[in-house]
């Protein structure tokens, strides 16, 4: 794309890198490191681990700075605490974590990175962002949640989400808002994401840009399409947390009396498990952890059935790109990937049988149902084009 590009190096930091995954942003970040990196920058990784320390790596020949957290824990997995005042100990460190300044001192010494590109921040706090600017460096920053708004990252409290930031998470976020003016360019990975920091007056000054996140999701060849008189196959894929709605979920199936499975891939905390389990009547079936190209293969439709405003999560344009049709909540940035009656069906979570009449009406109209399968992948072509987001990202590149 770039001719006569500066060929810059840059220093990445995320909470988690691979083999660590949390999430979709972990696989995004994987791919612009490694994407960038083909592009011919030098290229550095900053994250987290379970060492004491700060150790060196190398994984797929770039090098990987994994620094030991200066917190309770280690937020990563079964490493959590599920002690509470323990949990609200963290959050408060975490808030403007000094200790972890060190680490992003020594990486900048040691690499002398020409930008830096953030991603995730939680274990490192936003304190590393004072620490860039004082060696005069540009940042950009990327948002895949709402970190910084909320300790939790979602906005999600008590059942339910939160229409304004709780006083915990005003405390705790006090200061995030005047040192945001201090990034030379935010990227959002959602226009929700975007506007709803906007609605809190963060970035006032910044650039701003969207790039959708999009991953090179070849075409599954299904073990067999639903002809409308077998079992339909409905599936879940995901973390089992009340904030994603997989309770909403069961419940509502339940209620339905078709032939129908529902088949539900991931793990959550184990009490919340055992409750599901014991929830779920004899056609829902539970697979823990599983490889999501062979999960797509088996359903026939996708429920996203988030009540938290999911930024962008990627099962909607996975699922969509193999031509699965997806009932999804109107919440967050999920309705930039899933148009209503295009490919899939938009439900409110605030009326509480709108997922099994979707549910229902899917099963009970096969022309429809071929008619958001037909239409599913091409729907979310600019989701598919890796190329395409890192020449977006790029461009930021050059320019700065």
């Amino acid at each position: 794309m770039w001719n006569n590009k500066k060929m810059k190096k840059i220093l990445l930091i995320n909470t988690l890198y691979h083999p660590y995954i949390g999430g979709g942003a972990e696989i995004i970040f994987q791919q612009q490191v490694e994407g960038l990196k083909k592009r011919g920058y030098e290229i550095c990784v900053l994250t987290t681990g379970k060492n004491e320390n700060l150790i060196k790596e190398y994984v797929n020949d770039i090098v990987i700075y994994r620094a030991g957290i200066k917190n309770f824990y280690w937020h990563y997995g079964n490493n959590k605490s599920n002690n509470k005042l323990i949990k609200l100990f963290w959050h408060v460190r975490d808030s403007y974590n000094i200790q972890m300044k060190k680490y992003i001192n020594s990486i900048l010494d040691m690499e002398n990175p020409d930008i830096v590109i953030c991603h995730n921040l939680a274990g490192f706090s936003i304190s590393i962002w004072d620490e860039i600017k004082k060696n005069n460096l540009k940042i950009i920053q990327v948002l895949h949640d709402m970190y910084l708004l909320c300790a939790n990252s979602t906005m999600f409290r008590k059942d339910h989400t939160c229409k304004k930031q709780c006083t915990i998470c005003k405390v705790l976020r006090k200061i995030h808002k005047g040192k945001s003016e201090k990034i030379d360019v935010l990227v959002g990975v959602s226009q929700f994401i975007i506007h709803k920091m906007s609605s809190y007056n963060y970035f006032k000054s910044v650039k701003k840009q969207v790039i959708y996140n999009a991953q090179n999701i070849k075409y599954i060849n299904k073990e067999k399409i639903w002809d409308g008189t077998d079992v339909l196959k409905i599936g879940y894929i995901g973390s089992l947390t009340k904030s994603k709605g997989i309770e909403w979920l069961i419940t509502q199936f339940n209620q339905l009396n078709i032939n129908a499975k529902l088949l539900i891939a991931g793990k959550g905390e184990l009490i919340y498990e055992k409750y599901l389990k014991k929830l779920a009547n004899n056609k829902i079936e539970f697979l823990g952890y599983v490889d999501s190209s062979e999960f797509y293969k088996k359903v026939d439709i996708i429920c996203l059935p988030s009540i938290c405003e999911d930024n962008l999560p990627g099962v909607a344009y996975e699922a969509t790109a193999n031509s699965i049709p997806v009932i999804a909540t109107k919440r967050g940035g999920i309705p930039e990937i899933i148009t209503d009656q295009v490919n899939g069906i938009l439900i409110d979570p605030d009326h509480e049988n709108s997922l099994g009449k979707a549910i229902l009406e899917l099963y009970k109209n096969k022309k429809l149902f071929n008619s958001l399968s037909a239409q599913a992948r091409k729907s979310v072509e600019s989701f598919l084009d890796v190329d395409k987001m890192l020449d977006e990202y790029e461009t930021i590149i050059q320019n700065l």
